[in-house]
């Protein structure tokens, strides 16, 4: 069995195995990179890194529609469960569990992690997936760390990045962070999404190619990939 990913732009992507989809950061309505509306997606899971406006604008509909479980850190589902969602698991940085699509454990990630309305969004966290298939880290939005090689040693399949700088690694910083996971092979997000964040991601794959042993995907909205 494969792994299926799909991409909605910017670090919104939807995970499916069997019967699974879980859905990551779901920023559908107001992502420019992304005609999908929050509408056409039935996640059976939906995974938060952290609680910014870009990373959690349509979890509240979606998993009010869905019934979909929401894992985030603890302060993010208790805020969850304040705007009415019930069917929540909370977590927090270094635990990991069982869960019925694999395990996930969740990272250290440096970053903020407010909530829309200015509620304490928490730690921010990374996302290390363990399947049957594959090893999948996904480290939301974060600046390089050298703990990030400590990851790595979980043998990971594949790793998604940010490149856009400014709010996160840059392109040099996430290129450091390939040298620490050594994944077999690596997407970037987080980049073209606004002015600010805007990167060459096919200069920056060329890159980890030459400089790493990682073979690199540049993803667009819509785009699956399969592992």
């Amino acid at each position: 069995m494969t792994v299926e990913i799909e991409y909605f732009g910017h670090s919104t992507f939807e995970l499916r195995t069997g019967e699974h989809r879980i859905l990551i950061d779901p920023f559908l309505g107001d992502n420019p990179l992304t005609e999908m509306t929050a509408d056409e997606l039935n996640p059976t899971a939906i995974v938060l890194t952290h609680g910014h406006f870009d990373h959690v604008a349509d979890a509240v509909s979606l998993a009010k529609r869905t019934g979909a479980l929401v894992i985030a850190n603890f302060e993010i589902v208790t805020w969850l469960g304040k705007q009415g969602v019930k069917n929540v698991h909370g977590q927090h940085q270094g635990g990991g569990f069982q869960h019925p699509f694999g395990h996930l454990k969740l990272t250290v990630a440096h970053h903020g992690s407010m909530l829309p309305d200015g509620s304490n969004g928490g730690n921010p966290c990374g996302l290390l997936f363990t399947f049957p298939e594959a090893t999948i880290y996904i480290a939301g939005d974060t600046a390089l760390f050298s703990d990030m090689q400590l990851i790595g040693e979980a043998g990971i399949d594949l790793a998604i990045l940010p490149i856009g700088d400014n709010f996160t690694m840059g392109p040099e910083d996430a290129l450091r962070a390939v040298k620490f996971l050594k994944p077999k092979r690596v997407i970037p997000c987080h980049f073209n999404t606004w002015p600010p964040i805007a990167q060459d991601a096919d200069a920056w794959v060329k890159r980890v190619e030459a400089e790493t042993d990682a073979k690199g995907t540049v993803m667009q909205s819509g785009d699956i990939f399969k592992l």
